[in-house]
């Protein structure tokens, strides 16, 4: 308020004193002659300071029309000017409205709108990272490749957006199943920006896949410096690496060096199960049962497997049943409540033909959740303990529908294996095979085909078996027939143990006649 009445008074006072100035002007007597050629002019005081101000008025115009004139000439020759700034900030203004509504586009999911406004970008602004990173991504919306990979390539011109281009051809080549340019792509991305966790764990999982196991390795210690692996984990990846490594230096026959990978992998995680069985066995072909027996151990009383009694069991291949018994109890002691340790005992106990023993080791695991391998193992009980067919066919028959219990499965796909791999043949995922339950598959393990010959008999056996004369079969609807006995519960021992549809089956499948 108090500004607006020092303005009003300001201009007021103005008003005043040109008022003034004016009609002191008109009072003043005298003027102005100016003579030009034949030409004179009278002016008065008044006129004389008009003239004056027209005068100046005119020399501005003239001089703005001259500058108006060189930056004409400027904008035609190319110069910058305020001309051609102003064009620039138009044309500025036009292209970042294009890219955002390109960028709102490539969000809604638009990609053909995204890829014209791109152009429209490109046309108005000079940021060709932007405006090709843009084109690259609509095209790789709308799945137009060629688009796609020329906006790629156009970004590798770039100091600024290298990196980003060498990354969405990578990504582009490992979709085409073009493997080993993929990984080509990948080192060139690492080298540019080794910290990218993306690009690590793409190049590691190329590596793994075309076994550059040191190539891996070396990855995986890069991983490690940038804190984008704990340290637990860099040991455990390190020992499958090492150990991979191992399995090549075994198939190309160099014993010497397979024996120290192998050590040097069972060191870096003495948990890991493959690990501790090559460590074992090349403690053992360099003749220390001792150091080999100590590594199987350690790694039974971390998670006992299977693969580790059957290495176990590989120190003294030819000992009797008995002493593998007595020998296997520094094993099964350290973990005696295991599944694993009571299945292992179950079947050494067969092996040495001792059934009831087999039978107080296997427990109750044959009854609460049951697999595969259990009823295998019952159905063995059985039949050394001389029970009938009917018992021994009906823990079989369990065990052919019963999961196959625990085998190495991807945590990533699930997909079983025979045996454990570093890599996933199924998703090409890098260690994520773990020793859990899997579904029930046709896979069987190989502990139990060994033991078959003990439950359905040998071949021989059954050659040497004298012929049973088969009588006629009695036909149900004749009257004159005679009646055959019915069985009873008492002549089947233990029947209650098989389901009661799977006894129902077996005998209408098998009639028995009696004379």
């Amino acid at each position: 308020m108090l500004w607006s009445f020092i303005k009003i008074g300001v201009f007021i006072c103005l008003v005043a004193a040109a008022a003034m100035g004016a009609s002191y002007l008109l009072e003043l007597d005298g003027g102005v002659q100016i003579a030009f050629g034949a030409y004179e002019f009278n002016l008065t005081p008044m006129r004389a300071v008009l003239a004056l101000l027209l005068l100046l008025a005119a020399v501005w115009v003239l001089f703005r029309l001259a500058g108006l004139l060189i930056a004409l000439l400027r904008f035609i020759n190319g110069d910058e000017t305020a001309l051609s700034r102003h064009f620039d900030r138009n044309r500025e203004r036009k292209g970042i409205q294009a890219l955002s509504e390109g960028m709102m586009a490539l969000a809604s999911g638009e990609g053909r709108l995204a890829m014209a406004k791109a152009a429209r970008a490109k046309k108005y602004l000079d940021r060709s990272d932007l405006t090709n990173l843009l084109t690259a991504q609509a095209a790789e919306l709308t799945g137009d490749k060629k688009k796609r990979e020329q906006a790629y390539r156009q970004l590798l011109t770039d100091d600024r957006t290298r990196f980003v281009g060498v990354r969405g051809l990578m990504k582009q080549r490992l979709e085409e199943g073009d493997t080993e340019t993929a990984m080509k792509l990948a080192e060139k991305a690492f080298a540019l920006k080794p910290g990218h966790v993306e690009v690590q764990d793409t190049l590691l999982r190329l590596q793994a896949a075309n076994s550059d196991w040191q190539g891996a390795r070396n990855t995986l210690k890069a991983k490690l410096r940038t804190g984008a692996l704990p340290r637990d984990v860099h040991r455990r990846r390190d020992a499958v690496l090492a150990l991979s490594e191992a399995k090549v230096i075994i198939d190309e026959d160099a014993s010497i060096e397979a024996r120290e990978a192998a050590i040097q992998a069972n060191k870096l995680s003495p948990d890991l199960i493959p690990a501790a069985v090559y460590a074992a066995r090349a403690y053992h072909e360099q003749g220390k049962d001792k150091y080999a027996s100590r590594v199987l151990r350690k790694a039974w009383e971390t998670s006992p497997h299977p693969d580790l009694a059957v290495a176990f069991a590989a120190l003294v291949p030819d000992e009797t049943p008995a002493a593998r018994l007595k020998r296997f109890r520094a094993l099964t002691k350290l973990r005696p409540d295991h599944r694993e340790t009571r299945l292992l005992l179950a079947e050494l106990n067969i092996g040495a033909e001792d059934f009831p023993e087999a039978r107080r080791a296997l427990g109750d695991l044959a009854t609460v959740k049951p697999d595969a391998r259990a009823l295998t193992i019952m159905a063995a009980i059985e039949r050394g303990e001389g029970s009938p067919d009917a018992i021994v066919k009906g823990w079989l028959t369990r065990a052919v529908s019963a999961p196959r219990g625990p085998q190495w499965t991807c945590e990533n796909c699930h997909h079983t294996h025979t045996h454990w791999a570093p890599v996933c043949e199924n998703c090409d995922a890098f260690d994520t095979l773990a020793w859990k339950d899997a579904p029930a598959t046709e896979y069987q393990s190989p502990m139990s085909q060994q033991m078959l010959p003990l439950i359905v008999g040998r071949v021989d056996d059954a050659v040497n078996m004298p012929v049973v004369p088969t009588e006629p079969a009695v036909n149900p609807a004749d009257p004159a027939a005679p009646v055959p006995p019915a069985d009873t519960a008492d002549e089947v021992p233990d029947a209650e143990l098989l389901p009661p549809e799977e006894t129902t089956a077996e005998a209408g499948s098998e009639p028995k006649v009696r004379s």
